[in-house]
């Protein structure tokens, strides 16, 4: 009998973990259920990921940059990558606030909806932790984002995965000093991370075999954690307009691989199914790194050299997905709200909300915080900032769900394209056009 696939394997556990969490809605202490004795198994999932997140970085980065022999050729990739990162997120904005002003969703909510969506949720301690999170990060210094990219113990930021940028930074000095050391010296050390690299990707391999499981547990609880099925339904117009401008990302990426490397975008994207599945269930792209890092490499056909420090940077500064919910959620909620925007008001939402994604931390619920940076950056009054977050509250998680894939597959794409650049893609391992 042939063997199942894993991605068709973990397929199957989110379709039958949707079916599961609807079914345990029907049945009295059926969510209650579900949370206490399915969900863990999900979490457990998830902190395994997160685990080896950042040995992960360390290894294959330091690896990475020791095999190029080149300090001028990790100054290529680092420039091209950071660059078409920028390009990348200012179309997922345009394409939000191109789509949003097409549809206008925020005139079609009534006062009655409103009014309901501002008492249950806008009180609620999450909304008023991410403007109390928002308002602390807008204080900040101009430069405070390179300051905090630079670690004072790199011991205390690889205890902290929000912390990424600090380990990133740390492993591309040490990377670099190994190569200014000389081969001789450096082969000690280097040796080591080698092996830590092998054993890490080995880890992968045996946290995946129980992602089926773990999908399924996420997506039930998902389900029986999606809060009032009406006003889910009210929203639905505002989550078909990100929905649509998240496609057409997915076709812009596709249009990108085949034009620049002709690679079958289809194929791309049946190969990033497993990369996908547990974005949409984890909805971090620090969680998922692990399993990007290992299909990019292995699948795609991209040497280490560009993937390992190519998919941690995305991870941590390329939020396409999140940049494109922005442009609609802001537009969105000065619409249902009356707040009139100028056209220049939607300029300072494509520059707020690209400055906002390179400092927004890779974990669930960062895109809200990006939003209220962006509200009051076109002067949105702070006494509506409450109710403006209260109206995509609850329909916030699936569609955060939905963007983290965006953001997964930008980075894969991104890691192709720049691979391409400078030689480093083994052909032989890709399906082309």
């Amino acid at each position: 009998m042939k063997k199942i696939a894993l991605h068709w394997k973990i397929l199957i556990g989110m379709s039958l973990g949707l079916v599961f969490g609807f079914l345990m809605l029907q049945i009295n202490g059926g969510s209650e259920f579900i949370k206490n004795w399915i969900n863990p198994f999900g979490i457990i999932f998830i902190n395994l990921l997160k685990l080896i997140a950042i040995p992960l970085i360390l290894a294959s980065l330091i690896k990475g940059i020791s095999d190029l022999k080149d300090i001028s050729k990790f100054r290529n990739i680092g420039v091209r990558t950071i660059l078409i990162f920028i390009v990348t997120t200012i179309f997922a904005i345009t394409i939000g606030l191109v789509s949003v002003n097409i549809f206008n969703p925020g005139k079609g909510i009534s006062t009655e909806t409103i009014d309901r969506l501002t008492s249950t949720y806008a009180n609620d301690s999450g909304v008023q932790a991410k403007i109390a999170e928002a308002s602390a990060q807008k204080n900040i210094a101009p430069l405070q984002f390179i300051v905090d990219m630079v670690p004072d113990n790199i011991f205390a930021a690889m205890s902290n995965n929000k912390l990424m940028l600090q380990v990133i930074f740390f492993t591309v000095f040490l990377g670099i000093s190994l190569l200014l050391i000389g081969e001789e010296k450096a082969k000690p050390l280097k040796n080591i991370f080698d092996s830590l690299n092998d054993a890490i990707l080995k880890m992968v391999d045996l946290i995946m075999q129980s992602a089926p499981i773990a999908v399924f547990a996420l997506l039930a609880n998902v389900v029986v954690s999606s809060g009032d099925p009406d006003l889910l339904y009210a929203l639905l117009k505002y989550a078909g307009v990100v929905v649509f401008g998240l496609f057409l990302m997915i076709v812009f990426y596709c249009l990108v691989l085949y034009f620049s490397t002709k690679i079958n975008p289809f194929w791309f994207l049946k190969k990033m199914i497993p990369a996908h599945v547990l974005a949409f269930s984890t909805s971090s792209s620090a969680a998922t790194l692990p399993v990007t890092m290992k299909i990019v490499e292995e699948e795609l056909g991209v040497d280490q050299e560009v993937s390992s420090f190519v998919l941690p940077v995305g991870a941590t500064v390329n939020m396409d997905g999140t940049s494109l919910y922005q442009g609609v959620a802001a537009v969105f909620i000065a619409q249902a709200l009356g707040f009139p925007l100028e056209f220049t008001d939607q300029i300072m939402i494509v520059l707020t909300a690209l400055l906002a994604s390179i400092g927004s931390a890779a974990v669930p619920g960062a895109g809200m915080v990006m939003l209220v940076i962006v509200l009051e950056s076109i002067g949105f009054p702070a006494d509506k900032l409450a109710i403006g977050l209260a109206l995509i509250f609850a329909v916030d998680r699936p569609l955060d769900m939905c963007r983290t894939i965006i953001n997964v597959t930008g980075d894969a794409m991104v890691s192709i394209v720049v691979a391409k650049s400078v030689g480093k893609v083994d052909f032989s391992k890709i399906k082309r056009v």
